[in-house]
């Protein structure tokens, strides 16, 4: 995994378990592919199969470290497996886009760019996952890059 893409989800999963306790059990699962690295925010009681898949419905949020500075596909795979929010982190611009409101077979309906530094604020059930920016680096997410 990349660096500035290891930094990132870091950042992203402590922050996740500083506040888990208010969002009833959520927990996350890092994944990495040619396609870039994610972190998955995953419902009370969700279970992966043997392959390490889990059911739709299961990922309550996906944040996706695209490997390059353009989107992956990812939103519409995403959409079409209800994931409800769909956050893509791009390191070489310093922004996040959060995709909400999924239609499957389609993608998304709503998308807001949201740049490094402001917090990136994703509701999930009952509370509200507050994901802070400013500490996520910036520059090129490609193997043997100086992260910034």
């Amino acid at each position: 995994m990349p660096d500035v893409q290891r930094r990132i989800v870091a950042a992203a999963r402590e922050q996740l378990l500083r506040q888990s306790g208010g969002h009833g059990g959520v927990r996350s699962v890092v994944s990495e592919d040619g396609r870039g690295t994610r972190l998955l925010v995953l419902a009370p009681g969700a279970s992966s199969d043997a392959a390490g898949r889990y059911r739709s419905g299961d990922a309550l949020v996906v944040l996706e470290v695209a490997p390059v500075p353009e989107p992956t596909g990812g939103h519409r795979t995403h959409a079409d497996a209800r994931v409800p929010l769909y956050v893509l982190v791009d390191p070489g611009e310093a922004v996040c886009t959060v995709h909400s409101r999924p239609l499957p077979g389609v993608g998304y309906r709503e998308a807001e760019r949201v740049p490094f530094g402001n917090d990136l604020f994703l509701p999930l059930g009952d509370g509200t996952l507050v994901l802070e920016t400013g500490d996520f680096p910036v520059g090129p997410p490609t193997p043997g890059a100086a992260a910034g």
